[in-house]
């Protein structure tokens, strides 16, 4: 029998075993060796089925772990549908629902799918208590002095060097540190706008942009945007000449978990430089990825200093640290002055810490444990909500990150289940949080960012019966 048609015949017998379920979503393939025992072939034969497999998207390889049979192969369950904006006025602000969730932030008694935070058995909080130690130890001053208003150069420069996705791009000198994320992605549209401005926003989008963006005083925009590859970028062009900047997040978007294609990418930054349009990139969950590598951030492709890169340790390692950076292109220097009126400086202390682990914590071995663990959780999570759910249940495909979005039937009310769920001491958080308007009043965000427990696939199973006495 000729090479190329034994790689079929082997591609062929998994992919009947993946229909009829004997392999299931998540199963390991044979290793490649295992593989060629087993058909008695040569290595390159079999890696020619597993590259068959791949293309049919059937499997997905995960460097140093194997081939694994992928999400897409035995999706039972629709994605979510791409929302058709309605602009509303005089009803209900998401603020509200906001405060609400945000109350429970300290219930330890309460499975906690609400909160984009991941749980503390999945940090390295030993490491972090060591490097806090060490740091102590090494300060005359025990972190009580002012750091540069530009951020701790220590730290700056372990974040370059971690910055490898941008090739060398990235410099000490690009970046300044902020208070998290969030602070910097509002120091971001606070440097290139002004009130009344309007800001281009994905829909669902994350509701702490959405609060940055009308404490400022400007006007959201929001933008359809689809589950797998992210905003539609006609219709952002539509808008383009009355927009000011634009607030998206390309890699494991929250609420959504896509990662925008490469591609739409280098398209986006092109058509922003054409219109002169800044870009405030949060990519605060980039390093959180599934696949082979971590994915360019739209900074990569920006030449006109244009974008502003903004990032944070809240989601892979210290939350309460409160650590964040951006690499603000050409509005580098409004966004320090702004930083010398708001809070003259970083914290030094938590600089220094994160500095530290950064270069001494084996941060690459974390983030790999991390991200498995978090993948395994995917599976769960995904395997639980299709056995547990409505079968009308539409459930994104996040690529990466810790969220996920769930689009139910028309006749439910995430906002009133949310009520009876925390009755039950389950929480998640109702999809009226992540628009500006009356919208997404069936959908909800889960976050399984969480020790995976008996307990915890239990509530998901309460949480599908809740829904299934609704409808």
């Amino acid at each position: 029998m000729s090479k190329d048609v034994l790689y079929l015949k082997i591609a062929n017998a998994v992919t009947e075993q993946i229909k009829t379920e004997t392999l299931q979503f998540g199963d390991r393939l044979p290793s490649l060796r295992s593989a060629q025992k087993l058909h008695n072939v040569s290595l390159n034969t079999v890696k020619q089925a597993y590259m068959e497999l791949e293309s049919r998207s059937l499997v997905e390889s995960r460097p140093k772990y194997g081939y694994y049979v992928s999400q897409t192969s035995q999706r039972k369950l629709a994605l979510p549908s791409v929302a058709k904006i309605k602009v509303s006025q005089g009803q209900k602000t998401p603020e509200d629902l906001i405060g609400k969730v945000f109350g429970t932030i300290a219930g330890t008694d309460v499975t906690q799918f609400a909160l984009g935070i991941p749980g503390k058995s999945l940090l390295p909080v030993a490491k972090m208590k060591k490097c806090m130690i060490n740091v102590m130890k090494k300060s005359s001053d025990s972190g009580t002095n002012y750091e540069p208003v530009q951020g701790s150069e220590n730290l700056r420069r372990e974040i370059a060097k971690w910055a490898m996705v941008m090739e060398g791009k990235i410099t000490e000198d690009d970046l300044v540190i902020t208070s998290g994320a969030m602070n910097g992605v509002y120091n971001c549209l606070m440097a290139v706008t002004q009130p009344g401005d309007s800001v281009a926003i994905e829909s669902p989008v994350y509701f702490g942009i959405l609060q940055a963006i009308h404490l400022l005083g400007l006007k959201a925009v929001e933008i359809p945007t689809h589950p797998i590859t992210g905003v539609d970028l006609d219709a952002l062009k539509k808008v383009l000449p009355k927009i000011s900047a634009c607030c998206f997040v390309v890699n494991y978007n929250n609420p959504l978990g896509f990662q925008m294609p490469d591609e739409n990418k280098k398209e986006l930054v092109r058509m922003l430089t054409e219109y002169n349009v800044p870009l405030v990139e949060d990519d605060v969950y980039g390093n959180i990825y599934f696949g082979a590598g971590r994915p360019k951030p739209c900074k990569f492709y920006d030449e006109a200093g244009i974008v502003m890169w903004v990032g944070s340790v809240s989601k892979t390692l210290a939350p309460g640290y409160r650590v964040g950076w951006v690499a603000a292109g050409k509005f580098k220097d409004k966004i320090i002055r702004q930083k010398l009126v708001q809070t003259v400086s970083s914290p030094s202390l938590f600089s220094d810490v994160i500095a530290d682990f950064l270069e001494h914590g084996r941060y690459d071995h974390h983030l790999r444990m991390f991200r498995k663990k978090l993948y395994a959780n995917y599976l769960q999570i995904q395997k639980s909500v299709t056995q547990y759910f409505p079968d009308n249940t539409k459930i994104s495909e996040p690529k990466g990150g810790f969220m996920l979005w769930l689009e139910l039937d028309q006749r439910i009310c995430t906002e009133d289940l949310y009520d009876e769920a925390l009755s039950q001491k389950i929480n998640f958080a109702p999809g009226r949080m992540f628009s500006q308007y009356n919208q997404y009043q069936n959908c909800m965000r889960l976050n399984y960012a969480l020790e995976w427990t008996d307990r915890v696939e239990s509530d998901l199973e309460k949480l599908g019966k809740m829904i299934k006495n609704k409808i």
